[in-house]
């Protein structure tokens, strides 16, 4: 976990699975090369997690097919 210079408040985005009432969510930032940075979104200025693209993409793949 890393915290990164700088992520425009506007490049961070909660999956549209997400519920507006704070539950556990995560957000991860658009627009950043090669990196998605992903952070809690209930604790904003916590520590980010850099998931490689790559990464990330075999995360989301493996989560759309063990959701419940």
């Amino acid at each position: 976990m890393t915290k990164p210079a700088y992520i425009p408040e506007e490049n961070w985005r909660s999956s549209s699975y997400s519920q507006s009432n704070g539950g556990e969510c995560i957000e991860v930032a658009d627009g950043i090369a090669n990196t998605v940075p992903v952070r809690d979104s209930k604790n904003p200025t916590s520590p980010i997690l850099l998931a490689s693209n790559a990464s990330w993409t075999a995360f989301v793949t493996f989560a759309k097919t063990t959701a419940v």
